[in-house]
């Protein structure tokens, strides 16, 4: 089939990858502009562009999808027979979606219609499921809402972080994109239970925040659903750090205070949390530094039990 192919990050290239290898025609990859990033100020391009432009394949990256008029006439020119889209990151409008004959078909890393959005990874380690999946879905002009073609379920593993999940789940979608191309004139669509949707919006910086008055299981989903962005951050003595690993322990049998470090050893630091529970910091960074483990830190910080991290 000749294919207009949307994807940006590196979680959509499993897909462009296997389309070419099943024999599929790429015809044009469709990508977010070049972005100006990190201190310099550099411009910087989506990895779906890098590996596009590795493999010959033509690009085009609108500013605002929807508001550019150049982008309907060159994928009429590139004539696919269908558009499909991996994590593109822009909303592409109807005259677009239905232009091929077999219409637009997208990649989402959730079971839909559960968590529908952005962020599906991060907002379904975060409710603590266990389990998720991958939908192969028929675009609309909503979001997330079109029938289901194909669908997988997948097991969260024990401490997987958001970037190691979405990693599977993008290998495991992109071999069921193209089971459903190698059936998609018998496939049967069905219509998605809208009553039972959930979302995943966007997430922001200012989310990975660390609660300490909630209980260390909540905790220990917020900094696997974190990692790497928007991260999962604490302050101790007004500045900032970021805790990149841990895991929920048993309760004390004393009283303390959300936040309060109860014990330093070499497994890292204990800190009370809500409920009574209590969350072990095994690995963090500090600000302006590098990753370190925690005992390390403890001893460089002179951390004693009583502080706090707030």
């Amino acid at each position: 089939m000749k294919i207009v192919f949307f994807g940006s990050p590196e979680t959509a290239i499993p897909s462009l990858f296997k389309l070419e290898q099943a024999g599929h025609e790429l015809k044009l990859v469709v990508t977010q502009p070049d972005r100006l990033s990190g201190r310099g100020r550099r411009s910087t391009i989506s990895p779906v562009k890098k590996a596009a432009v590795e493999h010959h394949i033509p690009v085009y990256q609108p500013q605002r999808i929807r508001k550019d008029p150049k982008a309907l006439d060159i994928i009429q020119k590139a004539q696919p027979d269908i558009i499909i889209v991996a994590a593109y990151g822009q909303i592409i409008p109807s005259s677009i979606i239905y232009l091929p004959p077999y219409n637009s078909l997208n990649l989402h890393f959730s079971l839909l219609p559960k968590y529908r959005g952005a962020a599906p990874v991060q907002w379904a380690l975060l409710k603590g499921e266990k389990t998720t999946g991958v939908t192969i879905f028929e675009l609309n002009e909503k979001m997330d809402e079109g029938d289901i073609l194909a669908s997988l379920e997948v097991p969260i593993l024990p401490r997987e972080k958001a970037f190691e999940l979405e990693a599977r789940l993008a290998s495991i979608g992109s071999d069921l994109l193209i089971n459903t191309l190698n059936i998609i004139n018998s496939v049967q669509k069905t219509p998605q239970d809208h009553s039972k949707a959930t979302y995943a919006p966007l997430l922001k910086k200012k989310d990975g925040k660390i609660d300490w008055s909630k209980t260390s299981s909540d905790i220990e989903n917020q900094i696997n659903a974190f990692n790497p962005w928007p991260s999962s951050y604490t302050h101790l003595n007004n500045k900032r750090i970021k805790i990149l690993d841990g895991k929920k322990i048993c309760r004390p049998t004393h009283e303390c205070k959300p936040g309060q470090i109860l014990s330093l050893s070499k497994n890292g630091i204990q800190v009370c949390c809500g409920n009574k529970s209590i969350f072990l910091i095994e690995r963090l960074q500090p600000e302006n530094k590098s990753p370190m483990g925690a005992l390390d830190f403890s001893h460089g910080a002179r951390l004693q039990s009583g502080d706090f991290f707030k």
